[in-house]
């Protein structure tokens, strides 16, 4: 079987390469993913998948489909393929030099993550066709992971409520199902609204929209001290009323992300919040208003199906690296400052017994599969919308390495490996990895009717999505 899925990844690695090279050139951000998106269009098109275009009220996104025999099982492959702002750099460099200054970058290897996702997706095709078996395959186009998300807004108008089970996978610096979940996140715009005057001549006629926004913020820091260690609060400026100092700032608008590990946590933090902004509003006589933009549920890998997937993973290994791929990933580590050095063993300390630590960063590409915990309930503080997929069908995301150790993510560095020779190499196994689980799964009825239960366990039966009905993709507002 292990000989059989490598070779059907490899009949289409060329292709997958090509798009993830493709996709990787285009750096196009979230929601306006057209080429990339049509890319994947055309590959999956000429390997006979039907297309569903513009899914959920999102032009980006879509579904590709192929049925064989009585279409059951269901099996969903997540991909995205959208970048982030400013981190332009040339592929494979070690040094500092973008290809287009201030442009955008694949800074989280959503390229690979993408192009895997099809290489895996036609495997899975091709294998069913040549063994006579029945079952559906559906590549899920997702965009816009890093801004607003998607595929919440694809699971609320129910693409998953027939999909039996769903696998994708994440670009990363090691090898393993993670066991840790991802926390939940809400976000907003929060707009102000006083009246302008001369501020040194009738400073008493304004009624100051940036003293709100700061005063917001004075409001949210106190409010850390009296919340959940786990939960985050961030924000950022989003219009500040200007640039004269002499004028009272009659408009302001800023952006606050509040992050806790469960929904109703993250639903009772940015309540407070938002009270917090009404006692700015009624402290400086102005007026408040706020728009819900985004909502992720908390991710928590489905333990049945994250067994199949660690036990994929065992059997087919690590990527298999080159004396030159040790070469370059070390050489990109020495990029970082020593401050950042000390940041990033600490983080490996989770993976390496301190041992073995300075042997692995000696050649510093994941060699092993780390194992894969059922029993883990900690969360890590970053957020996806792959949760909600999770909570709409049993649903696993698996890491492989495609950067060196300790690589931080949304860097420079990143984008250079995700257009390198060892980000594809970690792109081609992700896709042996999801195929050879995906035909594991589809081949134990039992193994999906208690992925099911443990779903309904954790849902209660039924997905319910963070976001409120009112709210919709923020298309060109985000």
């Amino acid at each position: 079987m292990i000989q059989t899925i490598k070779d059907l990844v490899s009949a289409k690695a060329d292709t997958a390469v090509a798009l993830a090279r493709e996709i990787w050139g285009c750096a196009e951000l979230s929601y306006e993913e057209t080429k990339s998106a049509a890319a994947l269009i055309a590959a999956l098109k000429q390997e006979g998948f039907t297309i569903e275009e513009g899914i959920a009220d999102i032009p980006t996104a879509f579904t590709a489909t192929y049925q064989c025999g009585s279409g059951k099982p269901v099996v969903g492959f997540l991909a995205e393929y959208d970048a982030l702002s400013g981190l332009s750099q040339k592929a494979g460099c070690p040094v500092q030099e973008p290809v287009r200054e201030g442009g955008a970058g694949h800074g989280c290897g959503h390229n690979l993550l993408g192009a895997g996702c099809y290489a895996a997706a036609v495997a899975l095709k091709d294998y069913l066709i040549k063994e006579k078996k029945d079952g559906t395959v559906i590549f899920f186009g997702c965009p816009a992971e890093e801004g607003a998300g998607s595929k919440q807004f694809i699971a609320r108008a129910g693409y998953f409520d027939n999909v039996d089970f769903a696998y994708t996978w994440h670009p990363e610096t090691v090898n393993e199902v993670g066991s840790r979940g991802s926390v939940a996140i809400m976000g907003a715009n929060f707009t102000f609204d006083g009246v302008a005057a001369h501020a040194g001549g009738e400073p008493h006629l304004g009624r100051s929209a940036l003293d709100a926004v700061e005063l917001m913020n004075v409001g949210c820091n106190y409010l850390r001290e009296h919340m959940i260690d786990a939960a985050r609060i961030h924000y950022a400026y989003s219009d500040p009323g200007g640039t004269a100092p002499n004028v009272v700032q009659s408009h302001a608008v800023i952006k606050y992300e509040v992050r806790a590990p469960k929904v109703s946590q993250v639903q009772e933090l940015f309540t407070r919040v938002v009270d917090v902004a009404r006692g700015a509003a009624l402290m400086t006589g102005t007026k408040m208003k706020y728009e819900i933009t985004m909502a992720f549920s908390d991710y928590v890998p489905n333990r049945t199906l994250g067994a199949v997937v660690d036990q994929c993973m065992r059997e087919l290994g690590a990527p298999e690296w080159t004396e030159a791929d040790y070469q370059l990933a070390a050489e990109f580590l020495r990029t970082y400052p020593r401050t950042t050095m000390v940041g990033i063993r600490e983080k490996l300390g989770y993976y390496f017994e301190p041992e073995e630590l300075d042997a692995a960063l000696e050649k510093p590409l994941d060699r092993v599969i780390h194992p894969f915990n059922p029993k883990e309930t900690a969360y890590s503080s970053g957020s996806t919308d792959v949760g909600d997929v999770g909570y709409a069908t049993p649903t696993v995301m698996f890491h492989v390495a495609t950067a060196c150790l300790g690589n931080v993510g949304h860097s420079w560095q990143n984008t250079a490996f995700a257009c390198s020779d060892i980000g594809m190499k970690g792109m081609l196994r992700a896709a042996e990895i999801m195929t050879l689980a995906a035909i594991r799964t589809m081949d134990q009825p039992a193994v999906i009717a208690k992925a099911r239960e443990e779903l309904k366990q954790k849902n209660g039966g039924s997905y319910h999505c963070p976001l409120p009905d009112y709210v919709t993709p923020p298309i060109g507002r985000y």
